[in-house]
């Protein structure tokens, strides 16, 4: 069955200015035909748990995983002096603040590095309201990282000057303009805008959240992006493996294999490249296993903890690896896979805090977010994550979380409600968005399928410290490790590359769309509400 039907989009006025305008959506899905539609409707989570579906791998489009190379213009350093570059716009805890950064001077990479000094250069944000004199003017901190290697012949790096400043009471849900950097040199950036997010409530949302995941930095990376600035996102929620900066030797060779080098210089292509998005639409990162890079002293995530502003204090953690934020009536919680996550250690106790502080009255929505899936059907990292779903998953699905978002596998995924591998009116949707366009290729082979269940001596990855997958105890799959077809709790799944876009529309309807980059920017390829049921569904906590 084909279904057609009209999706139009309201855009803000501040949707206008920061984008071109795309008015009206004409979406076609020849390939929901597994969907029963009522009337033409879109599916909801009502209508499930669906029939698992997996859409055959389009061998003519594997995308183009090459990556920008330092000649492009659009990687390029642009500015002179001290003049601002890489600048972002990242959320606080709450709607009335947020975070503006960027990046002075020159990083140095070789055997003869000198850091250059943060007190040397201002950091200096004047902002106003859209239409109104910038008479606001905000001061914050400054900072250089060091990548460093204890081998003879590895290059050393130090950053240029990275700037982050906190801007507060902000109103909500309004357009504001800004420039940063140093007057007193001068060295000031262009005017810039961003717009605030709804104050939180049952009835206040961003219009549209884009998730995309392992965006890396490839041709692929332009086409997600292109795609992802047509749907005029309000944010952009970054699940892990960002730069891809690992996959380069320190004499900027790729090599696209995990190895104990990076080439730091990607992170400042990456930076450049995203500006013109960035500066404009607030990013959220976690970590993802990419962004671990380990150096001399057993450091890691320098170039991560050190280039993004986090809430990480404002949401009461003690690390840029785990924190929370509000955007209008939802609440996200962004977990570190590559940190500690036993019940004994500081991210549960934090999360556990955390989650008994929501009300649910005036966040409806409870939205978590880390890198490695738990509920992945694909051989690539398959069960990888499972210590850390051992650790969590209870106290995830006690407190009610409705959406878990992730990415790592190299593929699309959305499950039906899950909770312990069983379906669960009751359990979150999983939806891993690893496709966004990293250099190392889309996963195809699935672990159901004949020949591609990994051993389970092969698991974990390298970068996941314990081991707990065995051999399932009970369903359909007792005494294996993998499904002979695919699981009841996978929904979708296609090896495409892409981004998703979540609509919450009230407290119980949210809009999930998945966008291939093969596609015309208009076409959305998966597309269903998720319903929330706080009526059979009660959480742990509500406001106490």
């Amino acid at each position: 069955m084909q279904t057609l039907w009209v999706h139009t989009f309201w855009p803000t006025c501040a949707s206008l200015l920061l984008f071109p305008s795309v008015a009206l959506l004409l979406v076609l899905l020849p390939q929901f035909s597994f969907f029963t539609f009522v009337h033409g409707e879109i599916p909801t989570t009502l209508d499930g748990p669906f029939k698992p579906v997996t859409v055959p791998v389009d061998t003519s489009f594997r995308g183009n995983a090459v990556d920008l190379p330092d000649s492009d213009p659009r990687v390029q350093r642009i500015v002179k002096g001290f003049e601002p570059e890489q600048i972002s716009v990242s959320l606080s805890a709450t709607h009335d603040s947020v975070w503006i950064s960027w990046i002075t001077g020159e990083f140095q990479i070789g055997d003869d590095i000198t850091p250059l000094d943060p007190d040397t250069v201002a950091s200096v944000v004047v902002y106003g309201r859209y239409e109104y004199p910038m008479t606001n003017q905000s001061t914050g901190y400054s900072l250089v990282y060091n990548q460093l290697y204890e081998l003879e012949g590895l290059q050393n790096y130090t950053s240029g000057i990275i700037h982050h400043v906190c801007l507060t009471g902000l109103m909500p849900n309004t357009l504001y303009q800004y420039q940063c950097g140093d007057p007193s040199i001068p060295a000031m950036s262009a005017v810039s805008y961003f717009q605030t997010m709804p104050v939180s409530g049952p009835e206040s949302y961003p219009s549209r959240i884009a998730v995309v995941g392992d965006l890396g930095l490839t041709y692929n990376t332009t086409s997600t992006v292109d795609h992802l600035l047509i749907n005029h996102p309000d944010l952009l929620l970054l699940v892990g493996d960002v730069s891809d900066a690992n996959l380069y030797f320190t004499n900027g060779t790729a090599d696209h294999c995990f190895h104990e080098q990076t080439y730091q210089p990607r992170w400042d292509y990456w930076g450049r490249y995203m500006q013109p998005l960035v500066s404009k639409v607030p990013v959220m990162v976690v970590e993802g296993d990419h962004e671990i890079e380990k150096q001399a002293g057993n450091q890691m995530f320098a170039a991560y903890s050190s280039r993004f502003a986090f809430p990480s204090e404002e949401s009461g953690s003690s690390s840029s690896l785990f924190y929370s934020f509000n955007a209008g009536g939802i609440h996200f919680v962004m977990l570190g896979a590559y940190t500690s996550y036993e019940k004994s250690g500081d991210q549960y106790n934090w999360l556990e805090l955390d989650l008994a502080s929501v009300d649910r009255n005036v966040t409806p929505w409870l939205v978590a977010a880390w890198h490695p899936p738990w509920y992945s059907t694909y051989t690539a990292h398959y069960r990888e994550a499972e210590c850390m779903r051992v650790e969590l998953e209870d106290i995830l699905y006690e407190y009610g979380v409705d959406i878990v978002f992730n990415g790592h596998v190299h593929a699309y995924e959305r499950s039906n409600q899950v909770y312990n591998y069983t379906l669960d009116p009751c359990g979150p949707i999983y939806i891993t968005v690893g496709d966004g366009g990293n250099g190392e290729m889309m996963d195809i082979a699935h672990a159901d399928e004949p020949g591609n269940c990994p051993q389970p001596s092969t698991m974990p990855g390298q970068n996941m410290e314990y081991f707990c997958a065995f051999n399932f105890t009970s369903g359909p799959a007792a005494g294996k490790f993998c499904w002979d077809e695919q699981p009841e709790y996978s929904a979708y799944r296609e090896s495409s590359f892409g981004h998703g876009l979540l609509e919450v529309r009230n407290e119980t309807h949210a809009l999930w769309t998945w966008h291939r980059n093969q596609d015309l920017y208009n076409h959305a390829r998966d597309q269903i509400y998720i319903v929330r049921q706080p009526d059979i569904c009660p959480v742990k906590a509500n406001g106490t």
